[in-house]
């Protein structure tokens, strides 16, 4: 991190460069988590070690990803814990999958389902560049079928999600969750229309608004602009 607060990912074996200058490979080799690093224009960075936020915000994308608001409203709402098993379903850029895997730890795996090939080479080099070990992504349809049973999460982020809730169901163990993630509410109350048919329990379509406060000389209040509408969660728990 620099002295403007901008964020930047270290690799290893080359000097680091930006607009303040260059910093030699030794000396980031000889520096741990803490340090404090002069570029040769004489500007200041610190290492720090990246949360999954910080090497989301910076990895390789290619396409959109669900913002934080949301994924905290998905681990919160599903009570996802150490251990746990999940199945996610597009994988896209490995932002969710990374985020599953950082909460359920070494002792929990993520099943991740990609149908796009470039988009499966793009998460597999992002969760290898994160390093964590316990995401398996897979280059299937999962309309295919879903290979994992007894499953306590089963997240889908598809245009029609509902068209595999029986297959769905069938995978999760009892007192699991499906959650979907719909930017259109037409997809969220067919979800849910399909999931109270199933015999779903708990079922819910959320809305999830971020705004900020901002502080200043003359007072505080809340800030003009917001994280508004991103798409609804769509939650169904198997009991």
């Amino acid at each position: 991190m620099d002295n403007r607060g901008k964020k930047y990912l270290l690799k290893e074996k080359q000097d680091f460069q930006s607009d303040l200058g260059i910093i030699k490979e030794e000396d980031i080799e000889n520096g741990e988590i803490g340090s404090e690093l002069k570029t040769h224009l004489d500007h200041t960075f610190k290492i720090i070690k990246p949360t999954v936020n910080d090497f989301i915000d910076l990895m390789d994308r290619r396409c959109s990803i669900l913002v934080q608001k949301d994924i905290g409203a998905v681990l919160s709402h599903t009570g996802l814990g150490s251990g746990d098993r999940v199945v996610d379903a597009g994988t896209g850029a490995g932002a969710i999958a990374l985020n599953f895997a950082n909460v359920v730890g070494s002792e929990g795996k993520v099943y991740s389902y990609e149908i796009r090939e470039d988009f499966t080479e793009v998460a597999n080099k992002n969760i290898e560049n994160f390093g964590l070990k316990n995401i398996e992504i897979k280059n299937k349809d999962i309309k295919e079928g879903i290979d994992e049973k007894d499953v306590d999460l089963i997240f889908l982020d598809l245009p029609k999600p509902y068209e595999i809730f029986e297959e769905v169901y069938d995978s999760l163990k009892l007192g699991g969750w499906v959650t979907v993630y719909a930017p259109y509410i037409d997809q969220a109350e067919l979800a849910y229309r399909v999931a109270k048919k199933l015999k779903f329990h708990n079922i819910e379509i959320i809305e999830i608004f971020e705004r900020g406060i901002e502080v200043k000389a003359q007072g505080t209040r809340p800030k003009t602009r917001m994280v508004g509408h991103t798409g609804y969660l769509v939650f169904a728990r198997k009991l």
